[in-house]
């Protein structure tokens, strides 16, 4: 072979081994996966039916894509046509804005069981806290859906393929995220992704319906505000999940790979987990965790974020005297476990959510001003404080 000839086939090897475009892709929108609690018999039947859904993402980019789920799911699911669009009101979408979703270059694909499903890249460029409408065909329907069980968001069903309507006809609400598991944007430059895990405060249980308050949301605007607008902020929140044992989710270190290091593009991740431990430990009457267990878990995940260069910031539990579950002894664990997360080394940072709404007059117990009702959930405005106590400059 000739040195002509060697350096053509060392140019070919290079373009054939070269992406044809640079892709940078990060998370900006995320509902973590879910088995649906719902026994078979109440669960919706979703046989050729149109799923309609609307989130809104973080970041912006040139392109997107897609992320669906059957993970928690036994067989096999079938779809029919995807489609997504701009949003509007009650459903609608913007006229001018609908695209395709393909799959493999083709419409329609089956998710094998205990799966999720990459859409192939959309040629959408979408605006910072833009809403989108996802809406998802299913031929032969969805018996053991993966969902999300909290929405914070109203979607809808329809019969039949509607997949391409401005508006849907006899439609009716769904409450669940079903199926949809992330939206995901290019840029130019690679962005980076925070990832908030947590219970049934970062899922946003309690905030006003289709308002975007839940405090993922709210910090995401905030970074928006101050020009860090490739930052998006992915909410890997659930609902009664815990540290160290089963609630609803697999507890977070059984989720930590999947649903905090696996995220594209992350960077940072914000840890507030541990009041359902301390407090299912009261209302189950079992012996109450000590401090020095909800630190080891909190260490665990450290050690994991640091081996893929993933920063960890710590949250202090939120004060929840008057709640159901709240026991002296669980809050006394609390409180050491606060004092921990405020004095370590270990961690990069942490954010003291526990004292931007605690009441002053009874740190133990939420400020009145920011409790729902019932001494565990921020409302709107608790969930704004909860925001507005992270320093933006941890997002390094």
């Amino acid at each position: 072979m000739t040195g002509r000839t060697m350096l053509g086939a060392t140019l070919l090897l290079a373009l054939a081994t070269t992406p044809a475009q640079a892709q940078h892709w990060s998370r900006s929108w995320m509902a973590a996966p879910l088995v649906s609690k719902a026994p078979p018999e109440k669960r919706p039947d979703l046989a050729n039916r149109t799923l309609r859904q609307v989130v809104r993402i973080s970041s912006g980019g040139q392109r997107i894509r897609l992320r669906l789920s059957n993970e928690m799911s036994t067989q096999p699911l079938l779809l029919g046509a995807v489609h997504v669009a701009i949003a509007g009101e009650n459903g609608e979408t913007l006229p001018g804005t609908d695209h395709v979703v393909t799959f493999n270059q083709a419409q329609g694909a089956t998710i094998p069981a205990r799966a999720p499903l990459l859409s192939d890249p959309i040629a959408m460029a979408v605006k910072p806290l833009t809403r989108l409408s996802i809406s998802i065909h299913l031929p032969q329907g969805a018996p053991d859906a993966t969902v999300h069980s909290y929405s914070a968001a109203t979607g809808w069903t329809a019969p039949g393929d509607q997949t391409t309507a401005i508006s849907l006809s006899n439609s009716a609400t769904l409450g669940p995220r079903v199926i949809i598991s992330g939206v995901e944007v290019e840029s130019r430059k690679p962005g980076t992704t925070i990832v908030t895990l947590g219970d049934s405060i970062t899922d946003g249980v309690r905030a006003t319906p289709d308002s975007n308050r839940r405090w993922p949301d709210l910090l995401a605007e905030r970074l928006q505000k101050a020009g860090r607008t490739s930052i998006g902020v992915a909410n890997a929140g659930i609902s009664a999940n815990r540290l160290l044992s089963e609630g609803d989710g697999y507890n977070a270190l059984a989720r930590f790979d999947s649903d905090v290091l696996a995220v594209p593009g992350v960077t940072h991740v914000v840890i507030l987990e541990g009041v359902n431990d301390l407090g299912n430990a009261a209302r189950s009457q079992q012996p109450m965790l000590p401090p020095e267990a909800l630190i080891g878990a909190y260490r665990q995940m450290i050690a994991r974020a640091h081996d893929r260069g993933v920063k960890v910031i710590l949250a202090t539990i939120l004060p929840y005297k008057g709640a159901g579950y709240w026991s002296a002894e669980g809050d006394a664990a609390r409180m050491a476990v606060n004092k921990w997360i405020r004095d370590n080394q270990e961690a990069d940072a942490f954010v003291d959510l526990d004292k931007a709404i605690a009441d002053p007059a009874d740190p133990a117990r939420m400020a009145k001003a920011y409790d729902v009702g019932d001494a565990l959930h921020p409302n709107d405005e608790g969930f704004r404080a909860m925001a507005a106590a992270f320093d933006l400059k941890l997002f390094q």
